[in-house]
């Protein structure tokens, strides 16, 4: 999804980029910018080092079954929540990488087959968000999928990629309960669920008139 507008005075005409660093090359990219730019005040900062790391971008999607009133959720294990998390294992939406030749669309509904087993019938687009701009360029693109979840469950994956999956089908309030109280707690899966809640009335409205979704 695209930005028309802003809020901010400023732009990226307001900021000069003199050199970029590589400090790390891997699964992920390291690189250290020197840079600066306008200041509120007027004028230019100083020239200043910023770290950001480089992982690409993603699509996430919400599987949702309006029937049922319940989303396709999937549990695994991440190293990000080894040392904050109440455990390591977290529940969270359907996502993946992006790569060059797919749309993020089209990963989202790749990932839908390979992470839960399922088809996706419409989309809806959602939003999309920045996870962590302070040091990290990542851009995670949303989607609500309608899926049939009446034989949800299993454990998927890719074997190549040591993924362990584990499926799982909860109630759409329940799921939202589990927000509101923290035991969801990663960023695209609040963001999802709470979307799914805020447009409840929209989805149900266009899904119920047979309408084919935006996924756009």
């Amino acid at each position: 999804m695209s930005k028309t507008t802003t809020y901010s005075q400023f732009s990226h005409k307001d900021l000069e980029i003199k050199n970029v660093e590589d400090l790390y090359r891997g699964f992920f990219k390291l690189q250290r910018y020197t840079l600066r730019h306008r200041l509120y005040r007027g004028g230019w900062s100083d020239w200043i080092q910023r770290e950001m790391m480089d992982r690409g971008h993603a699509a996430g999607i919400l599987l949702f079954d309006p029937k049922l009133d319940s989303v396709v959720l999937v549990e695994q294990f991440r190293i990000g929540a080894v040392e904050t998390g109440d455990s390591p294992w977290l529940l969270e939406i359907v996502a993946g990488m992006l790569d060059s030749n797919q749309s993020a669309l089209d990963v989202a509904v790749r990932e839908a087959e390979e992470e839960a087993g399922l088809q996706v019938k419409r989309v809806m687009a959602c939003n999309s968000f920045l996870p962590g701009a302070g040091g990290l360029s990542e851009r995670v693109h949303l989607y609500l999928g309608e899926v049939d979840a009446s034989e949800a469950g299993g454990v998927f994956g890719l074997d190549k990629e040591n993924e362990d999956i584990l499926v799982k089908v909860i109630k759409r309030e329940q799921a939202f309960e589990w927000v509101q109280n923290g035991l969801i707690d990663n960023a695209a899966a609040v963001i999802a669920i709470q979307w799914l809640q805020l447009n409840l009335q929209k989805v149900m409205q266009q899904w119920q008139n047979g309408g084919e979704g935006d996924g756009q």
